[in-house]
């Protein structure tokens, strides 16, 4: 199922895409069970309300269906009780990281000796750093850059959804705590974000601003895809391609993210785990900006396209 989260009326929804064009709202086809009130709640309900959603999907009664031009699509999740950014693409990182070297070699008048190396421990390990989960948002919506920002930029990635929580989960069993996939586009004011990492504790206000983690615009249940590590990734920007990239060259997997992440501490249902970005997956690898108004549009195949629109906010003295 593609599982959306809408807006009718002014009322928040939840329910399934079909036929690319139509959402059969879940509550209007059955509105006792208290787990189709939301995202959260369905996830929490587990496998019994899936298979409740699925039989209404397959049955789609008209009295349940909704024309998308008649709704809004908002963050599928739209408030995750926890979201990190891992580094689960080890390549991106190795790219910037050798880009980095040469541009301070050349700063500084000096030539480039021997190759960058990653620290052993980002391929021993999943590596992450905490999102704001205020700043989520969906398909279709702007976000704000800072005024202070001179550098916008996009990073294509995509992310696994927790289904069922659980402590020192096991490789084994590691895939059947995924409840879905979706689309994440890390945005970062990459000039701030630079500045603020010499201080060593992350990105910071580099990537904490209004509308900064747009993910959607669904999410795919894992029952959907049969492989996840085979999917092409793509990154437009006002339509023209900017990045190619797979989700088979990821190092790191979902299911290490979720041993590691469960390791002598709890997962929650509801969880998001991003990826982090793919090989040329933002404009920083391809020394590319973005401009505002800019529409970025991240594709990930089988789940679909999230398209987000880029501002910045006005100066101030």
């Amino acid at each position: 199922m593609r599982l959306v989260t809408f807006e009718r009326s002014g009322t928040e929804r939840i329910g399934a895409l079909i036929d690319g064009d139509r959402i059969v709202d879940l509550a209007a086809a059955d509105e006792a069970p208290a787990y189709f009130g939301s995202m959260q709640a369905l996830i929490e309900a587990g496998e019994p309300a899936l298979r409740h959603a699925r039989a209404i999907v397959e049955t789609a009664p008209a009295g349940a269906m909704v024309d998308l031009r008649d709704a809004t699509l908002l963050a599928p999740l739209p408030r995750p009780v926890k979201m990190r950014d891992c580094q689960l693409f080890l390549e991106h990182l190795q790219a910037v990281g050798e880009m980095m070297m040469r541009q301070k070699a050349g700063a500084a008048g000096l030539g480039v000796e021997g190759s960058y190396h990653l620290a052993p421990i980002v391929s021993e390990r999943v590596i992450y750093y905490n999102c704001d989960t205020t700043a989520v948002c969906g398909t279709g919506q702007e976000a704000v850059w800072p005024g202070e920002t001179d550098w916008m930029d996009f990073e294509l990635e995509w992310a696994c959804i927790v289904g069922k929580g659980g402590r020192n989960i096991s490789p084994a069993q590691a895939r059947a705590h995924i409840f879905g996939y979706t689309i994440f586009n890390d945005l970062s004011a990459r000039d701030v974000q630079l500045a603020v990492m010499a201080g060593q504790i992350g990105p910071g206000a580099g990537k904490d601003f209004d509308n900064s983690n747009p993910i959607g615009p669904c999410i795919v249940t894992a029952d959907a895809i049969p492989d996840p590590y085979a999917l092409a990734m793509t990154a437009s920007v006002n339509g023209e391609q900017w990045s190619r990239g797979s989700t088979a060259s990821m190092h790191h997997s979902f299911e290490d993210a979720v041993v590691m992440l469960s390791r002598d501490r709890q997962l929650h249902a509801g969880e998001i785990i991003a990826s982090g970005t793919v090989l040329t997956g933002c404009g920083f690898e391809l020394q590319r900006r973005l401009s505002p108004g800019d529409v970025v549009e991240l594709y990930v195949e089988a789940i679909g396209t999230l398209t987000t629109t880029v501002r910045r906010a006005e100066r101030r003295a």
